[in-house]
This record gives structure tokens, C-alpha cells and sequence, in this order.
């Protein structure tokens, strides 16, 4: 499922990021590989905020569509 449609509180692995090259690199980038674990924090005006190793991260809706989990 989409990581937008996960639950707040709760721990997923990332099994897939779609997208372009572009968006997979930024996602990389950001800390968002196959295989890692991340909790969403709070889910703001569609937008979410994420727990990824050690640090929390905004992402918007459209980029949390590209991960799969």
C-alpha cells in the first residue's frame, strides 16, 4: 500500500519506491531505501511527517504516493 494511506504511530517497512529516476534519486537521497523502516509522526493538511533513522522528515502527499510499504 501507498504510505500515504498508513496509520500514524505505527512502524512499516519500505518495500518499493516508484517513480522516475528523478524522484527515486530525491527519495534515496532523503534516506528512503528498500528495506528501511519509518513511522509516520502526524499527517498535516494531506502532508506527512515521518520518523526515518534519525531524523523526521515532510514529505507531501504526491511523493508519499511513490512509497511503497
Amino acid at each position: 500500500m501507498p504510505l500515504f494511506m498508513a496509520q500514524t504511530g505505527k512502524e512499516y517497512l519500505i518495500k518499493k519506491i516508484s517513480g522516475n529516476e528523478k524522484i527515486k534519486h530525491h527519495l534515496k537521497d532523503l534516506g528512503f531505501v528498500e528495506g528501511c523502516s519509518l513511522c509516520i509522526v502526524t499527517i498535516m493538511n494531506g502532508n506527512l511527517i515521518i520518523q526515518i533513522k534519525d531524523s523526521r522528515i515532510a514529505l507531501s502527499r504526491e511523493l508519499a504516493e511513490k512509497i511503497i510499504i
